[in-house]
Formats: C-alpha cells, structure tokens, sequence
C-alpha cells in the first residue's frame, strides 16, 4: 500500500464512519473545531493529518481509533494470505 493510497482507504473509512452516524462533514468540523474543508480533505485522502486530528474525528464520531484502522488490519491479513 502505497502513502497515497493509505490516505485514501483512511478517508474512506472516515467518510463511511461518518455517514453511519448521520453526520454531515458540516456537523463532524463543528464537533472537531476545523473548517468543513479540512473534514473533506481528510475524506478525500489529499490531507495527511496528524495524530491529533485523527483523535478529534473519533471523538466526533464517537468511535475508538481501531475503528478507523479496521481496513488496514484487512489489507495487512490479506497481504499476510490470511
């Protein structure tokens, strides 16, 4: 898995998350104090954020940081020929 793509499975992951819990990325910046941008960007895969960031989105979307990780432990298995 390449940077770009990792970022891009990230995001993904995030945007899923987030439209489960019924969010908008209006209502996810709000509850992380960032602009709806920065929550696109992330979603999009062109921003590499950092730990805090990452800590802010668990918090608004009420999740642990594993489950932001869990296509990462999928594609990790898989590359395992698990």
């Amino acid at each position: 898995m390449t940077r770009d793509e990792a970022l891009k499975t990230l995001g993904s992951r995030i945007a899923e998350l987030r439209r489960e819990k019924g969010l908008t990325q209006e209502a996810l910046a709000e509850a992380m104090g960032v602009s709806r941008n920065h929550v696109a960007d992330i979603e999009l895969g062109t921003r590499n954020t950092g730990v805090w960031s990452l800590l802010l989105v668990c918090q608004g979307l009420a999740v642990t940081p594993g489950a932001l990780f869990e296509d990462f432990t999928a594609h990790a298995l898989r590359r395992l020929g698990r």
